[in-house]
């Protein structure tokens, strides 16, 4: 009894441990990969750190670009369109940047960025809010 019990524990432990990643999108850009990560999963009302991870055609780190993180939910009625943009830094091999959701629903994001003399690239997706 006590053995069932405790592999029943673990087996609840592997499984909340499975679920306790941040929400995580990737997207091809040209020839960069954007791997967003945000540490709510689902991301709530409220601050959400958003890291970013930029590689480029080489699969080697882009450190040296201009990040920003665009954030938008449409006018709805008897309420105006929010709109919101965050500059992210560059934190060891990662960008970083908060996003301040607030309200629940979803959310349109854009991630822009600019390497160099280079054009500036986008990365879209979308997230719910709760």
């Amino acid at each position: 009894m006590k053995k069932s019990m405790i592999v029943v524990l673990i087996m609840l432990f592997m499984i909340s441990v499975g679920y306790a990643g941040g929400f995580e999108v990737k997207k091809q850009v040209g020839d960069y990969t954007v791997i967003v990560t945000i540490d709510n999963n689902p991301p709530v009302v409220g601050k959400n750190k958003a890291t970013i991870e930029i590689k480029d055609k080489a699969n080697k780190v882009v450190k040296d670009a201009k990040v920003r993180v665009d954030y938008s939910m449409p006018a709805m009625p008897n309420m105006p369109p929010m709109d919101y943009k965050e500059k992210a830094e560059l934190k060891g091999d990662k960008y970083e940047a908060t996003m301040d959701l607030s309200m629940a629903g979803s959310w349109g994001v854009v991630v822009k960025f600019k390497q160099g003399e280079g054009k500036v690239q986008e990365a879209k997706f979308s997230l719910d809010a709760r």
